[in-house]
C-alpha cells in the first residue's frame, strides 16, 4: 500500500519522479482543484507546455489516454486512469493578482501560484519560469463564443487522476486556493507515488 500523501487546504507540495513512476491526484472529499505543474528533472527550461498538449492531443480537455507535452514536443506523462474525466489547460494558476484584479480583494489571500514557486524554491525553479498548471478536477465550461465560466468541479469524494511519468520529472501540486474554482470551500487534495519496478 503506497503512503497517501495530505496538501492540506490552500497549499502546495514538489516532489521528484522517475520515468515510469506513477503519480496519483486524489480528490478525498470532491469539488477540489489540484494544480499541476511539471518540470524536466534534469533540465528545468524543459517544463509542461499547454499550448503543444492541446496542439498535438486536438482537445482542451484531456483525460485517460491522453499525454501531457512538453514545451519542446516530449512527452512528459501520460493520463493512465480518470475517474472524473474533466482537466484542462483553460486557466492560469490563480496569483496574488487574481484576488485583486476578478475578486476585488485588495487583501493578502493564499494562490496556487505562490504555492507553486514556494514549494518549487529547492529546485531554483524562479516564478517566471512556472507554466500554465494543468488544472486537475477543474469545470470550465464555455459558450459558443468562447466566454469562460468556471463551475464547481464535477469530481466526487475518491474521484483520481492517474499519470506515469514519460521522463525524470519534477512535479508540483496544490490544492486550489480559488474560491470559484472549488465550489466555494477549500479542502484538501492527496496524493500517491508508485515507484517503477
Amino acid at each position: 500500500m503506497n503512503a497517501v500523501n495530505i496538501i492540506q487546504p490552500q497549499s502546495g507540495a514538489a516532489f521528484e519522479l522517475k520515468k515510469g513512476d506513477v503519480l496519483t491526484v486524489i480528490d478525498p472529499k470532491g469539488q477540489q482543484v489540484s494544480d499541476m505543474v511539471v518540470f524536466n528533472r534534469d533540465d528545468t527550461k524543459e517544463k509542461l507546455s499547454a499550448g503543444k498538449t492541446m496542439d498535438f492531443e486536438e482537445s482542451i480537455l484531456l483525460t485517460k489516454g491522453n499525454f501531457l507535452w512538453s514545451n519542446r514536443s516530449r512527452k512528459m506523462m501520460e493520463i493512465m486512469e480518470d475517474t472524473n474525466g474533466r482537466n484542462d489547460f483553460l486557466l492560469a494558476p490563480c496569483s496574488p493578482e487574481t484576488f485583486k484584479i476578478m475578486y476585488n480583494n485588495p487583501d493578502y489571500h493564499p494562490s496556487c501560484l505562490i504555492n507553486l514557486y514556494r514549494n518549487l524554491q529547492p529546485y531554483h525553479i524562479e516564478i517566471d519560469d512556472i507554466p500554465t498548471a494543468f488544472n486537475v478536477f477543474m469545470n470550465v465550461q464555455f459558450d459558443a463564443k468562447g466566454k469562460l465560466k468556471v463551475l464547481p468541479p464535477t469530481s466526487q469524494a475518491g474521484d483520481l487522476v492517474r499519470f506515469k511519468a514519460e521522463m525524470d520529472l519534477i512535479v508540483a501540486l496544490t490544492a486550489c486556493s480559488a474560491e470559484d474554482s472549488n465550489g466555494g470551500t477549500f479542502k484538501p487534495i492527496h496524493y500517491t507515488i508508485t515507484h517503477r519496478d
